[in-house]
């Protein structure tokens, strides 16, 4: 139900406040503006939404407006989803919580939401899948290819390589540019370039243009080719009910298939937690990137480099949460799971007093260390009696893996080595592939063998039940000859006896799955659930936050979850 009103649309009906609330949240970043003349837009980040009840949003990056928050202050969100500005109704914040240094805090439920469409200002995004080339020509016949990122009727965004800047540099404008469609449709126009912006980490240069004198057919074009992107996007929302048919632009030409044609179609109503279905994303990268190794393609270096950025970003917002949504994953692929499991646990035991490239590497590698799994006969991940022909043939996936990275330059060899190559390793030579002993091993390749150890026995195989993790300790600890005793041993301090993501049932018989503890490794949150189960959103409970002793009871121990 929406009424009009000025150029804003205001919806009130429920179900779409709730549609496009999930759309921000899965986003994350939002701005904050108070209720008064001239007040400046602050970016926050939208945690998660209780529907009809309230919103909870980390406002650790503005705790210059707290105190006038608390006084009652009225403040709007916006941002923006799908090409649309959102923006909620006045709000109060009702609940301030400190949590290690971060504050969530909690406000009132939108009354209503304005959302902003207009044709000129509609920008359609490509989401992950979604693979447009865009060209860009300068003098003398110099070219540059990159990707398109986003289009709207007065213009685009690209990522092109940092040698586009040797282009930019020396032609004048305006350039022309040429978009190549999966279908085979080709669009040249002309573009000036109006913002720039280098990203050294990825080695990529973000580019914004203007179209420039175009005819009426191309504003024709445009606004088509915009359309058919909104279209095609509308297929990988996870809220859209019934299958969509695809834009025709994205169908490849001569019915040939894309090894991304899957990427982001998952149902992100069945993972449990906000922070799970933005992982979703990350996971949904690992799933495809899976399928193009099978079909003999390299590690995409770009992809590779943008979704590592994610999970960092992601860690970087709430670690506790990130963590958590690991285990609630049970819907992808286990080298998925694994994968995303080793990554964040990995990168939060390393923290954060090392270069960012370096923090990048590790995670970057730790994501992808498994996928060469999927390059091995997979009649080995079913066989019940695992020999030693079956351990060479299984051991050979590390050196095939390593291969397909060859093309992502900005990756360090020497950190994907000691990760990819170093994680199956063992201290006193036992492990694979290449049997290295003690001082042998890089300090990255001792550390990931206990997290890649921990996150594999968490899980049930063929030949063995999933296991607590005071089991999994134990055993790590009866083996001081495998797995390094210092890394064992800050594993143990940093993530606790009862880590986040563990299943515990407490002396008032009541199971919870442990969200958030303190320094001393209690809980200090928890939600309930009634099952042995891994978590979805129908089988958690209620979230209990800081007195959980008090009403719970003592924890009893950990429950093995097989997932």
């Amino acid at each position: 139900m929406a009424a009009q009103q000025d150029e804003f649309e205001k919806v009130i009906g429920p179900v779409s406040i709730e549609a496009l609330l999930n759309a921000l949240v899965e986003t994350g970043g939002v701005s904050l503006q108070v209720e008064q003349a001239e007040a400046e837009r602050e970016p926050i980040v939208l945690m998660e939404q209780h529907s009809g009840q309230m919103l909870v949003v980390d406002l650790s990056s503005v705790t210059h407006l707290l105190a006038e928050l608390e006084e009652g202050t009225r403040f709007c969100l916006s941002g923006q989803t799908e090409g649309k500005l959102v923006r909620t109704s006045p709000l109060v914040l009702t609940e301030t919580r400190r949590s290690g240094g971060r504050f969530l805090c909690c406000c009132e439920y939108p009354e209503y939401l304005e959302v902003l469409q207009r044709r000129e200002s509609f920008r359609a995004e490509l989401r992950m899948g979604m693979e447009v080339i865009a060209t860009l020509y300068g003098e003398d016949d110099m070219a540059v290819q990159g990707d398109l990122r986003d289009l709207s009727q007065d213009g685009c965004q690209l990522e092109l390589p940092m040698a586009a800047s040797g282009l930019l540099a020396s032609a004048s404008s305006p350039l022309k540019i040429e978009f190549h469609f999966p279908d085979g449709t080709h669009f040249l126009a002309d573009v000036t370039p109006c913002h720039q912006k280098t990203d050294a980490d990825h080695k990529l240069l973000r580019l914004g243009c203007r179209f420039y004198d175009c005819s009426t057919e191309q504003e024709r074009q445009i606004w088509y080719f915009v359309c058919e992107i909104e279209r095609e996007a509308a297929r990988y929302k996870k809220d859209v009910q019934g299958a969509r048919l695809p834009s025709p632009l994205f169908e490849p030409k001569e019915g040939k298939s894309t090894a991304n044609e899957n990427i982001g179609r998952r149902d992100v109503k069945r993972y449990a937690t906000p922070m799970a279905r933005r992982l979703v994303k990350v996971a949904a990268y690992l799933d495809a990137q899976m399928l193009t190794l099978q079909q003999g393609s390299d590690i995409d270096s770009r992809q590779l480099s943008r979704y590592t950025d994610r999970l960092l970003v992601l860690h970087d917002e709430d670690r506790e949460a990130l963590l958590f949504a690991s285990r609630c994953m049970t819907p992808e692929p286990l080298l998925v799971r694994h994968g995303l499991a080793v990554a964040i646990h990995l990168l939060d035991l390393v923290g954060k007093n090392i270069p960012g490239d370096v923090r990048k590497a590790i995670a970057a590698s730790a994501l992808v260390h498994d996928l060469g799994k999927a390059l091995v006969p997979q009649v080995l991940f079913k066989s019940a009696n695992f020999e030693a022909p079956h351990r060479q043939t299984l051991s050979e996936h590390v050196p095939l893996l390593l291969d397909r990275l060859k093309n992502c330059t900005w990756l360090s060899g020497k950190i994907a080595t000691a990760v990819i190559g170093g994680i199956n390793e063992r201290m006193d030579g036992s492990g694979y592939p290449a049997g290295l002993i003690g001082d042998e091993l890089h300090e990255l390749a001792r550390a990931s063998a206990i997290v890649d150890v921990v996150e594999a026995m968490r899980r049930n195989r063929i030949d063995r039940p999933a296991r607590t993790v005071q089991e999994i300790y134990r055993h790590l600890l009866r083996h001081p000859h495998q797995f390094d005793p210092r890394w064992m041993r800050r594993y143990v301090q940093h993530f606790k006896v009862l880590p986040i993501g563990s299943l515990v049932r407490f002396s008032s018989d009541q199971l919870a799955w442990i969200q958030r503890i303190d320094g001393q490794g209690n809980p200090v949150e928890v939600q309930l659930t009634q099952v042995n189960e891994s978590p979805t959103r129908e089988n958690l409970g209620a979230s209990i936050r800081g007195n959980v002793l008090e009403k719970l009871g003592k924890p009893v121990g950990e429950v093995a979850v097989s997932t």
